[in-house]
């Protein structure tokens, strides 16, 4: 006979909580089970739903856009230079603006 981790009501009870928007952190304490325990309850309930990421900032041009805005102003080729920082590439550009 196997042990039951979950019985029918603490099933029903997680279920309706995490329906009615507590947070799984609170629904774990509720019931003396682990966040990880409980999460997977849920997903194996098929009621969990993951929380969507925030989208990742952008930090300036891509290192592409600036390989691009330097192929413009160089006098070489620039294919070599896929390799080198952000910051190396827009020492270039710099230069070849005059700016630096």
């Amino acid at each position: 006979m196997s042990k039951v981790n979950y019985s029918e009501e603490m099933t029903s009870k997680i279920v309706a909580d995490y329906e009615a928007g507590l947070p799984v952190e609170d629904i774990a304490l509720s019931v003396d089970r682990s966040v990880r325990s409980v999460r997977s309850k849920l997903v194996r309930e098929g009621v969990y739903k993951a929380a969507e990421k925030a989208p990742a900032k952008k930090m300036g041009p891509s290192k592409k856009e600036l390989l691009i805005e330097l192929e413009g102003l160089a006098p070489f080729e620039v294919d070599g230079l896929s390799g080198a920082t952000k910051t190396a590439i827009s020492t270039l550009i710099n230069h070849f603006k005059g700016e630096a």
